[in-house]
């Protein structure tokens, strides 16, 4: 089965992308969410994560994000240290996950942070997702109710676009104008010969 990432800066439209995928019957893993799941319910990562940063770590059983990002985005060590805590449980789900989609021409993985996180080594080809700067900031206040100056602080935390660009095998083009269907098609086509071989 061949392996694919899927990833893209805040605002991209990456989750539109793969909903496209899936329209196609395309399996797709999604990284986020599955760590959102897991801060709840693997007790493993949660014990790991209240030792290293402490009891309000998880309020009433539940993971406190808050908390956590409050520490984390001022202070690049503690960052680096929830991510080596929570990176390999993702990673060993991912694994676990591939061997129930082994018959599959094809599969995504979607995560905002593929290559911070090293999950591109964990994948045979990458798709980034792009879009306008402007683009990608009206996208992001209108889906999180955040402020322009928000958006933006989270964008210069992230990979920039030229750098993206280099690093993926594949581009798809999310402005608004560009026909993502017809882009995703194409990849498709693409992918089931590279898969058959």
């Amino acid at each position: 089965m061949l392996r694919i990432g899927i990833t893209g800066g805040i605002g991209s439209g990456k989750s539109t992308v793969c909903r496209v995928f899936e329209e196609l019957g395309i399996s797709v893993f999604y990284a986020d969410a599955e760590t959102n799941r897991m801060y709840a319910n693997n007790s493993d990562l949660k014990n790991k994560i209240i030792a290293a940063f402490g009891l309000e770590s998880y309020i009433n059983d539940a993971y406190n994000r808050a908390y956590i990002s409050n520490i984390v985005f001022n202070d690049k060590e503690k960052l680096l240290q929830l991510n080596a805590i929570v990176h390999p449980f993702v990673f060993d789900l991912y694994e676990d996950w591939c061997k129930a989609h082994d018959t599959e021409k094809y599969t995504l993985k979607e995560a905002a942070i593929l290559f911070e996180s090293g999950s591109y080594k964990h994948v045979n080809l990458v798709i980034g997702v792009i879009a306008p700067e402007a683009v990608r900031i009206t996208r992001t206040m209108q889906r999180d109710g955040i402020s322009r100056d928000e958006v933006l602080a989270r964008i210069q935390k992230q990979i920039p676009t030229e750098e993206l660009i280099k690093r993926c095998d594949y581009i798809l083009e999310n402005d608004g104008e560009k026909s993502v269907v017809k882009q995703v098609l194409k990849l498709h086509s693409l992918f089931l010969k590279i898969g058959n071989k």
